[in-house]
């Protein structure tokens, strides 16, 4: 079957589903396969539930005598077929963002401005992958005149690939730091694969970049783009400055030189998240969002997701970023967390995963990080930081942990909780 003949059962069947347990009327199936599951073998099921249609990929699941089910030759390509199809129909002007750090969160912000005066369709939660970046696409309406995609990746081409299903007219790198060192080799190796949306962009009429101008990294790959630019030098597309970040974020921005600065207390846990904000502030104002709306925005955001939280309990006041954690954004919220005022401070930190050959030095890196800041009182979770030289507690996951803290529950501690997102320390939240 082309795309185009598929594309007319979508429409009447607009919604997609890959999870044969949820089946709703007029949806389409998709038979995705993983290492431990095979979407064509529910097929069937899927058909029976509600679905009305089935995407199959192995002619073994095919009934031809059900005009029901169609066989493809990959059900993964023919979903990212058929998205790339639909965006092309709607025409929506997207803009797409990637970066090692803050991708998810400025992606929020850069929504939920531009939410106040255009409809946008953005990717919810981190659906930032080959296969939730179709599905987020497919969701895309003619109601929608703006939509802002998270791209991910963890492997050279991938960056590339999306872009190709995508075809975004605007792009973001939010940094580019030391994250998924196993897949990429080295940084060289993010910096390019991250490079690949600007890559998509100078090829096209559409062009134009949105660009911390404090970072030189993603400045010397932005050549040949039409560079809007935000930061801390006056006379940028948009400039500011933090005003404090003690726990949360206030900063105030201006557009160009002669602008009149806006201040704004935002709900952020960080110094680190000024470039997020001022990444949104400055994307919200190129698509005609006025000061008093984008304060209006931010100040009515609150993150979630065990990004950038601040949770009081009854025994201490948390600082959660559990979400996800590499040696560049750690370094950053160590820092921060070494400038906030308070007292009796702790450390929950647990291993930043898939660094590959550079995992050792640079889990040691973050203890002797550690140590040159003063920090007594730290826990550290999993094998990697294990294998360090240091003289802090460390568990080897965080049941081991839990089961401790089940008995010995500090308090009156404010603490700093961050590790990778494999490492689960949200687990332990509701003990502290």
């Amino acid at each position: 079957m082309e795309i185009n003949e598929l594309y007319q059962i979508f429409l009447q069947s607009p919604r997609i589903t890959t999870d044969s347990r949820n089946c709703p009327q007029n949806s389409i199936f998709f038979a995705l396969k993983g290492n431990n599951f095979n979407g064509n073998a529910f097929a069937k099921n899927a058909l029976e539930k509600g679905c009305s249609y089935a995407i199959i990929d192995e002619e073994e699941y095919y009934e031809k005598d059900n005009k029901r089910m169609i066989l493809v030759e990959d059900c993964l390509e023919t979903l990212q077929k058929l998205a790339n199809f639909h965006r092309r129909q709607l025409g929506v002007k997207i803009i797409a963002i990637t970066g090692t750090n803050g991708k998810t969160t400025t992606k929020e912000l850069i929504a939920t401005i531009l939410s106040e005066v255009h409809n946008v369709l953005y990717t919810q939660g981190n659906m930032n992958n080959h296969i939730g970046v179709p599905l987020t696409l497919l969701q895309m309406t003619n109601r929608h005149n703006l939509a802002v995609i998270e791209m991910g990746a963890s492997h050279p081409g991938e960056i590339k690939e999306l872009t190709n299903i995508v075809e975004p007219n605007f792009g973001i790198i939010t940094n580019v730091g030391k994250a998924h060192l196993e897949g990429f080799g080295s940084f060289e190796g993010v910096l390019h694969t991250k490079g690949e949306l600007f890559d998509f962009l100078r090829g096209r009429e559409d062009n134009t970049v949105f660009i911390n101008n404090e970072n030189k990294y993603i400045n010397s790959i932005a050549d040949g783009l039409l560079k809007i630019k935000y930061g801390t030098e006056d006379g940028l597309y948009v400039n500011g400055e933090i005003i404090s970040s003690d726990p949360f974020m206030t900063f105030k921005w201006k557009a160009g030189k002669n602008g009149e600065y806006t201040e704004v207390k935002t709900n952020l846990i960080g110094a680190y998240n000024f470039e997020n904000a001022m990444a949104a502030v400055a994307i919200g104002r190129f698509f005609g969002v006025d000061a008093k709306h984008i304060k209006l925005a931010l100040e009515n955001y609150f993150p979630s997701n065990n990004r950038s939280q601040f949770k009081k309990t009854e025994n201490n006041q948390l600082i959660i970023d559990a979400y996800n954690a590499n040696p560049t954004s750690m370094t950053a919220a160590l820092a921060n967390f070494n400038k906030i005022q308070a007292n009796n401070k702790m450390l929950i930190l647990g291993d930043m995963r898939e660094l590959g050959v550079e995992s050792l030095s640079e889990h040691q890196n973050i203890i002797d990080l550690i140590v040159e800041y003063g920090f007594k009182d730290v826990i550290l979770v999993g094998s990697q930081f294990a294998e360090t030289r240091n003289n802090f507690t460390c568990y080897p996951n965080v049941m081991a942990l839990g089961e401790d803290l089940k008995k010995n529950c500090p308090s009156n501690k404010t603490i700093l909780i961050k590790g990778s997102n494999g490492v689960h320390l949200e687990k332990i939240i509701d003990l502290l």
